[in-house]
């Protein structure tokens, strides 16, 4: 037996201790894989919690960074069971980007408020309703009081609440640094695209900061973007994206775009 093997049952007495302190259940959650060792690895579970609430800010206050931080949310959202419910107070959510990250507009119910207290009402009522596979809210402030009643509506239904954190003004982009009772915080900002060896665009790519994750650990991932599914995938090398097409010969059913392109 290594020594690896001592430290885990107390690292996960120590995790348990440290839950029940602030004041959760021992019940184990349901988790939702990323699909992605690195990211998983950090996750309490081996992936996201379901039953919970969790935070994403784009990483600048442009609309680039807020559409990487939304189609992000989308993407988690997507690979969730049920009807999802997202909440705004701007219509300029376009749903055929959703689209492109697995998230349908016949699966999403879009609802407009007038104010952060509405989108905070709005969003506890939808977590609670216990129907939804996820509740995604766009909120500039959240409180602990407000948070806390977010994390206790999602794990009496057990739907995964996420809140998107947009400022109208960058000043108030101080409050995202505020303690929440939020299970994981994220940050997203965009990275440019790999070269591909061949015309065309490459996928894009994000910087995905976990900033918090209770009973995790925090880590900055470099990954492409979410794809029609909704799934992440780690960022390959340019020379390992040459040395596809003979990898994949012998698999023709798993080609990728860029093995088509290059026969082509």
């Amino acid at each position: 037996m290594t020594a690896e093997t001592h430290k885990k049952p107390g690292l996960e007495t120590l995790r348990a201790a440290i839950s029940r302190l602030e004041g959760h259940s021992d019940r184990r959650r349901t988790v939702l894989p990323f699909g992605v060792r690195e990211i998983d690895s950090r996750l309490p579970g081996g992936g996201l919690a379901l039953g919970a609430l969790h935070e994403v800010a784009g990483g600048g206050n442009d609309a680039l960074h807020s559409a990487a931080a939304g189609q992000f949310c989308a993407g988690i959202a997507a690979r969730t069971r049920g009807k999802v419910l997202w909440i705004v107070t701007r219509q300029d959510v376009f749903p055929p980007s959703l689209k492109q990250v697995g998230l349908s507009a016949r699966r999403t119910i879009f609802v407009e408020a007038s104010s952060d207290v509405d989108v905070l009402a709005c969003f506890e009522e939808g977590l609670r309703h216990g129907g939804l596979g996820a509740v995604v809210a766009e909120v500039a402030r959240l409180s602990m009081t407000a948070s806390r009643r977010l994390q206790l509506a999602a794990e009496t239904s057990g739907s995964l609440g996420i809140a998107i954190r947009r400022w109208r003004r960058q000043t108030d982009a101080a409050d995202f640094g505020q303690p929440t009772a939020s299970v994981t915080r994220w940050r997203v900002s965009v990275l440019p695209s790999v070269p591909l060896p061949v015309p065309g665009v490459g996928r894009p790519r994000w910087l995905l900061e976990l900033i918090r994750a209770r009973a995790g650990e925090c880590a900055d991932f470099e990954v492409e973007a979410c794809d029609a599914k909704g799934r992440l995938s780690p960022c390959i090398p340019v020379a390992d994206r040459l040395a596809l097409p003979a990898t994949l010969a012998d698999r023709p059913d798993q080609e990728t775009t860029w093995t088509r392109r290059a026969r082509a």
